[in-house]
């Protein structure tokens, strides 16, 4: 086994920076074992519809295809989520955002959350978890999406708190909403060019393209959120590092005596905006 998962990290050195442990990782998947049990048993022996399996998953990964989809599963939130080609992968930059709507939450700002584009199901179930009270609601336009982000959730233990419904951002909400969260897409179209090799061939488009600008999926989620907040409501919204300052003039202009925020990630970066409606009564002058 030793020299199967030595020759794995050699083929990978020039797909990740990580070799080592993808290989493991990947030999993990094939076995069904744990991570630990690799150098527990080195002498352990692979038959050979397991050596082949292996073989094709290093040659998958090899030419570009990404880690989680190759196992199924990723890690989000500590929740260990299952993905696919029609979900966007969860990065450890949105769970800045899922810290901030926990936190709204908590202050009882909300109970009643929308989730926008869900794809996985990340941020609704990562919400459902740790917020047993609250009652979610988790949208996307696309059926594949919500089909995982379902399945996630009944793993986990939390679909009967959460409602799943196909719509285009906001378009199947009636409102009032109390918190709106999303990750919408939003790299630009000249950013396109830039993305890694297995963000750009292999995760959704649809979850990724926000338009000439990045911003055309955020624009109108801005727009349609004007008429669903409650009063006193909270909308987050993920966003690029470098678009931070064009988003807030969105929406300031679209919420002219809202409160506009600035969030930022664990690097620094910014990340996450966060709109905060005026209450009732304190909007007039």
């Amino acid at each position: 086994m030793a020299a199967t998962l030595n020759q794995a990290i050699s083929k990978l050195r020039t797909c990740t920076a990580s070799p080592q442990l993808e290989a493991e990782l990947l030999l993990i998947h094939v076995l069904g074992l744990r991570r630990s049990d690799l150098y527990a048993h080195p002498e352990r022996l692979l038959n050979l519809e397991q050596l082949r399996a292996y073989e094709e998953f290093v040659k998958r990964r090899a030419q570009g295809e990404p880690l989680p989809y190759l196992t199924g599963h990723i890690e989000f939130y500590g929740l260990d989520l299952n993905v696919d080609p029609r979900v966007l992968i969860p990065r450890p930059e949105t769970e800045t955002l899922v810290e901030l709507a926990l936190s709204e939450v908590e202050q009882g700002h909300s109970l009643s959350v929308v989730d926008v584009g869900t794809g996985s199901g990340c941020i609704a179930i990562a919400l459902a978890v740790h917020r047993p009270r609250a009652r979610l609601y988790a949208l996307d336009l696309s059926a594949g999406a919500l089909h995982v982000a379902r399945s996630n959730a009944q793993r986990l233990g939390v679909a009967e708190r959460i409602a799943f419904v196909q719509s285009d951002l906001l378009t199947a909400v009636r409102g009032p909403v109390g918190l709106i969260v999303s990750n919408p897409p939003y790299v630009a179209g000249g950013e396109w060019s830039t993305l890694a090799y297995q963000v750009a061939e292999h995760e959704p488009q649809l979850a990724l393209y926000g338009g000439a600008d990045g911003l055309s999926s955020v624009r109108r989620l801005l727009n349609q959120a004007r008429s669903r907040l409650r009063p006193g409501g909270v909308l987050l919204i993920e966003m690029g590092a470098t678009q931070g300052a064009a988003i807030v003039r969105l929406a300031r202009n679209i919420f002219p005596r809202a409160e506009v925020v600035l969030h930022t990630d664990l690097a620094g970066r910014d990340r996450v905006l966060r709109v905060v409606t005026c209450a009732q009564g304190m909007c007039d002058g």
